[in-house]
């Protein structure tokens, strides 16, 4: 039964996620296209034989299909009807003259760009909701432990890398991914905390992470592990306890706790657990000043009889929607400009193709984010998302990009390109997919 359930879990999942990314996809092309004029005469949620149907006052029939595997959204060309002359016969006279390849380049351009466009603002969304969902931990990537040959020192604060800010682990990971190939210098900034100075480290590397063991944990190749670490800034304060009497407020940095240094939240209720006094003086950093508040702090017992002393803080400090938005903007921009990046080290070597996931794959890590609960599954189906937009706008013939690029050839000619020309680099383009797909699921098999 738990087998039956599971499979079901994954299955759902995967249907799931491909559907909302696909429908999303052609709804970004649908609307664009309706908006600039072209007659849309179907649009198909799933694939396969139709399950219900609905035509609507403009002629395009909605149609809810058997296999909910995407989608997909057709439109009329004056091609069409050349090849087809009996389909004329199907529309009106108004529909006739709303055909996709007689709009400006500029419109069918914006109609093509509009399905990826689609997918980086359903990423950004998603991701809005996700940052605005959690607390934001306030945290910095401390190191952990070092190797013999290590230039880092326990306990360095990575701040970041060739002046690229990273705040959390896969910030760190995308970077020197990033780097994949590279032979030269890498500048790394960290904070050492015991010092209290900022120091550049600079590595010299040789084709760097060029093996694919080292780029499923790229952070082992600076001979270091890393940790999360919270800053000590208050995010919320409980109501009547030590912290509000005493006057602390949310975004108050906590310095020391009775002249003893205080860096991160997880130092501070051991700090207070070792005091033989309810009474302390506590610094804290406020805006730029800095102010010492004395605190009586709250003694509790739990039901094991262990006496605790609680300041009645938590950390963590909640986003707005308009700061989740911003963020999630950026980690858009951010995770699309990487992805093109690793797309372009596989094609060059410097990256393993065999990182590339085909629907087996997807299906895993749609039920496993699934199982771990909705926001670790629309965090996949953002990631999935940027890629789905990332992919559609590569130069490839059969897809988004290609089109593109056929219209840029075709403003630059002054005519589209011959017939016979144009359907060769459409084949060439198909079976370049179809090779992708191919290699992807052969990796997929290889993996399960």
């Amino acid at each position: 039964m738990n087998y039956l359930l599971d499979t079901l879990l994954y299955a759902g999942a995967f249907i799931g996620l491909l559907f909302v990314l696909v429908v999303i996809h052609e709804c970004g092309h649908y609307f664009v296209a309706r908006f600039f004029g072209v007659h849309c005469p179907r649009f198909s949620f799933g694939m396969g034989p139709v399950i219900y149907k609905k035509v609507d006052k403009h002629g395009t029939e909605f149609a809810l299909s058997a296999f909910p595997l995407g989608g997909y959204v057709s439109m009329i060309t004056q091609k069409m009807f050349e090849i087809e002359p009996e389909l004329k016969k199907e529309f009106t006279e108004e529909q006739l003259k709303k055909t996709f390849d007689t709009k400006p380049k500029l419109q069918r351009a914006a109609i093509m760009f509009a399905g990826p466009l689609a997918n980086f603002i359903l990423a950004i969304l998603i991701f809005s909701f996700i940052f605005s969902s959690t607390p934001d931990p306030k945290s910095i990537i401390v190191v952990d432990s070092v190797d013999d040959m290590s230039t880092f020192n326990q306990g360095d604060q990575i701040i970041s890398i060739d002046n690229v800010n990273v705040y959390e682990r896969k910030d760190i990971s995308l970077e020197l991914l990033s780097k994949a190939g590279m032979t030269g210098k890498i500048a790394i900034d960290v904070y050492q905390v015991n010092l209290d100075q900022k120091k550049t480290i600079t590595l010299d590397v040789d084709n760097f992470l060029t093996d694919s063991k080292q780029q499923e944990n790229p952070v082992s190749a600076l001979g270091i592990s890393i940790k999360m670490r919270s800053l000590p800034i208050i995010g919320s304060i409980m109501a009547g306890g030590a912290a509000e009497k005493a006057g602390l407020m949310v975004n108050d940095k906590i310095i020391s706790i009775n002249n003893s240094g205080i860096f991160y939240a997880s130092e501070i209720s051991p700090a207070l657990n070792g005091l033989n006094t309810n009474f302390v003086d506590i610094e804290i950093l406020r805006g730029n000043q800095t102010n010492i508040i004395p605190v009586e702090l709250n003694l509790v017992q739990n039901t094991d009889g262990i006496q605790s002393r609680l300041l009645g803080i938590q950390f963590g400090l909640k986003r707005s929607f308009f700061a989740s938005f911003i963020k999630g903007s950026k980690e858009t921009y951010n995770l699309s400009v990487k992805t093109l990046q690793f797309i372009g080290k596989m094609l060059t070597g410097n990256m393993g193709t065999e990182n590339l996931s085909g629907p087996i794959g997807i299906a895993k890590m749609a039920g496993d984010t699934a199982q771990a609960g909705i926001l670790p599954f629309l965090y996949l189906m953002a990631l999935l998302s940027i890629s789905l937009g990332v992919l559609n706008l590569l130069p490839i013939p059969a897809l988004d990009g290609g089109q593109l690029t056929l219209l840029g050839v075709e403003a630059i000619r002054g005519s589209p390109l011959p017939d016979k020309v144009e359907n060769f680099v459409y084949a060439t383009g198909t079976v370049m997919i179809i090779f992708l797909m191919v290699f992807a699921v052969f990796n997929d098999v290889a993996r399960f």
